[in-house]
């Protein structure tokens, strides 16, 4: 009888230890560990961080002398072109006048840049530029100083162009057009051949700008 006791004894407290480690995954998987909840806020005024670049961070040099900074044109509409005065698309300094023309009322600002980066074509001094302009195509919206577009010379507008939009968005020649929206933020962009009356551009334009006032009767 002593004998059959102390088996049992044994064979119960071998039970128990076997026991004891299910028990224990047991409250595990009834308590699981909290998951981390914590959120890394975006950079802003309290984070310390500064705020990424916008166009408004930039200036030209204005073909008449002096700086002109981008952000002088805040709350409008601005489309960069990269122009020249000796290329095949030159007859879209027409459009461009006519396109400032129509919107200039309503908030777009028209800016030339011009460039002899592609093909030699804009050999000119800026007083040769300006006249140039003037003269052929009327033209009045704001011209900048002569610049580099492209490559490691490159205006520091057009290096952030290329790294906000990509190198499927650089110009790869003359007339090549940025479009600015009101707050700074790059909005489009059109490649040379696309006309500055086509339709995607004036529609581009017209969603950045406010209604148009009809006049009272």
């Amino acid at each position: 009888m002593v004998e059959f006791t102390r088996r049992a004894a044994i064979a119960f407290a071998a039970a128990a230890a076997l026991l004891r480690p299910r028990a224990a995954s047991a409250a595990g998987a009834e308590a699981p560990k909290p998951k981390d909840t914590a959120v890394t806020s975006a950079p802003g005024p309290s984070s310390g961080r500064p705020a990424p670049p916008g166009a408004h961070d930039f200036a030209f040099r204005a073909i008449e002398g002096g700086e002109m900074p981008l952000s002088r044109f805040k709350g409008s509409a601005v489309l960069v072109v990269n122009t020249a005065s000796q290329c095949g698309f030159t007859p879209q300094y027409t459009n461009l006048q006519e396109l400032w023309r129509r919107y200039r009322d309503r908030g777009l600002i028209v800016l030339g840049v011009p460039s002899n980066d592609f093909g030699g074509q804009e050999p000119g001094s800026d007083a040769d530029i300006k006249k140039f302009c003037t003269v052929n195509f009327d033209v009045d919206f704001p011209l900048a100083a002569k610049e580099t577009v492209k490559g490691d010379g490159a205006h520091p507008f057009y290096k952030w162009a290329a790294a906000e939009l990509g190198v499927i968005a650089v110009p790869r020649w003359n007339f090549h057009k940025y479009l600015i929206a009101p707050d700074g933020r790059l909005a489009d962009w059109f490649s040379t051949p696309t006309d500055p009356l086509a339709s995607r551009v004036t529609a581009a334009i017209e969603a950045l700008l406010p209604p148009e006032q009809m006049p009272r009767r």
